[in-house]
């Protein structure tokens, strides 16, 4: 059976739990690290949900769909091997939040992606493995100021601004990934939508790739890259990231 875990804010602190029929369980801790189930019980109208993840490290996919590198103006053709960058855990952001338009960008972006998150420590290893190293999977948006992107040539300023990483509102294990339905909504308009049958480098080359490059730690975030549709946010705009199988996760711009 799935299930959906969320991390959330109380009046006694932040906590980890099992979202329920009308109920969070809450658990011992991070569940990406293993936990057990306590007796404590809170109702969702009582908290505040947060970002369901604290890696160690964000690592972010660029140019993973075949229909956003024709859009993409930072490149030519499909890319080799899979583009990768990092944000800083300081980016990240939890459902509802609002997403701060930064004063030296001049056009803020938003990106659908399916965020992957690792369930045991993982270095060097193949294909064929990486499914075992999967705790589970959540929405991600990963922002970025793209006038910045292209001016610095590489992206660290572009996408690491802190809450440029909106991610939840939950997450959900034993999810079937390889043909989920990925879209995105600005202001209630369909922006973004494709499958993640449609990536360049599916999710399983990915693990294997970036583990053959660093080590990655139970709680990591994997973000997937984005599919076609990319374009500005404004001020007082919503953007939704909606997965199929996950949920919604919905920010304002301010």
């Amino acid at each position: 059976m799935m299930e959906r875990y969320v991390r959330f804010d109380t009046a006694e602190g932040i906590r980890w739990g099992v979202l329920g029929e009308g109920h969070i369980t809450e658990i011992t801790c991070n569940p990406a690290l293993g936990y057990e189930l306590t007796d404590i019980y809170h109702q969702p109208s009582q908290i505040k949900l947060l970002a369901p993840v604290e890696p160690s490290k964000i690592v972010c996919v660029g140019l993973n769909y075949r229909e956003h590198v024709k859009e993409s103006q930072s490149a030519t053709k499909e890319p080799d091997e899979p583009v990768l960058f990092l944000k800083p855990p300081s980016a990240l952001l939890g459902p509802g939040e609002k997403i701060i338009y930064p004063e030296m960008a001049q056009r803020v972006d938003y990106e659908a992606e399916l965020g992957v998150i690792i369930g045991r420590e993982c270095s060097n290893i193949a294909e064929v493995e990486a499914e075992d190293y999967i705790f589970g999977f959540t929405c991600v948006n990963d922002v970025t100021a793209r006038d910045l992107q292209k001016k610095d040539v590489q992206w660290t300023r572009a996408k690491g601004f802190n809450t440029f990483c909106p991610v939840g509102p939950w997450i959900v294990d034993k999810l079937k990934y390889n043909d989920l339905l990925v879209e995105s909504y600005l202001n209630g308009e369909l922006k973004q939508s494709s499958r993640t049958s449609m990536m360049i480098f599916p999710v399983a080359v990915l693990i294997s790739f970036i583990s053959k490059v660093m080590t990655l730690m139970p709680g990591d975030l994997i973000s997937t890259g984005t599919p076609a549709g990319i374009a500005p946010m404004q001020v007082g705009d919503r953007i939704e990231v909606r997965i199929e199988g996950i949920g919604s996760l919905a920010n304002d711009i301010a």
